[in-house]
C-alpha cells in the first residue's frame, strides 16, 4: 500500500528580494497570477502567521531541496544536460545569473519558471520575476 500523495503540502522556498535580502519559509498556495504570495516561517504554521510578500519586490523565488543548501557546489551552466523545455540563461539587474530550461517565458507577463540545468543543484525550480532581469538570452 501506498502513502496518500499530499495536494497541499508547503513548497521550501527561499525568497530573493530586490534590496538583496533572502527570506526562508514555506508557501502552500503559489500563483504567478497573484500579485502576491505568503511565506510561512514553519511548514505547519497557522494562516495568521504567515507574512504577505508583493512579488514585485523580488527578483525570485527560489523553490529549494533544504534551506541549508551546499556552500561548496556551484551550479553547472551545462545547458546539454537537461532536454525539457527551452534552454534560457538569465541576468538579473544585480548581475546574478542563472541557466536552465523554461516552458512559459514570455516578457509581458509577470514572470515564469525556470528549471536548473544543474540536476545536483538545490533548487528544484525558480520563478523569476521579468522585471528584476538585465538580459535574457535563449543559447
Amino acid at each position: 500500500m501506498t502513502a496518500p500523495i499530499q495536494v497541499n503540502k508547503p513548497n521550501k522556498v527561499v525568497l530573493a528580494c530586490l534590496d538583496g535580502r533572502r527570506l526562508k519559509g514555506y508557501v502552500s498556495n503559489f500563483s504567478p497570477m497573484r500579485d502576491r504570495c505568503r511565506l510561512f516561517p514553519a511548514e505547519n504554521s497557522p494562516h495568521d502567521a504567515g507574512t504577505d510578500v508583493e512579488l514585485k519586490s523580488l527578483k525570485a523565488i527560489f523553490f529549494v531541496r533544504d534551506f541549508a543548501g551546499n556552500r561548496e557546489h556551484h551550479d553547472a551552466y551545462d545547458l546539454t544536460i537537461r532536454s525539457h523545455g527551452r534552454k534560457i540563461e538569465v541576468t538579473f539587474q544585480d548581475g546574478e545569473k542563472i541557466a536552465g530550461t523554461t516552458e512559459g517565458y514570455n516578457p509581458q507577463k509577470l514572470g515564469f519558471f525556470l528549471f536548473p540545468s544543474d540536476a545536483e543543484s538545490n533548487n528544484v525550480r525558480a520563478f523569476i520575476i521579468n522585471s528584476s532581469l538585465q538580459e535574457v538570452k535563449f543559447p
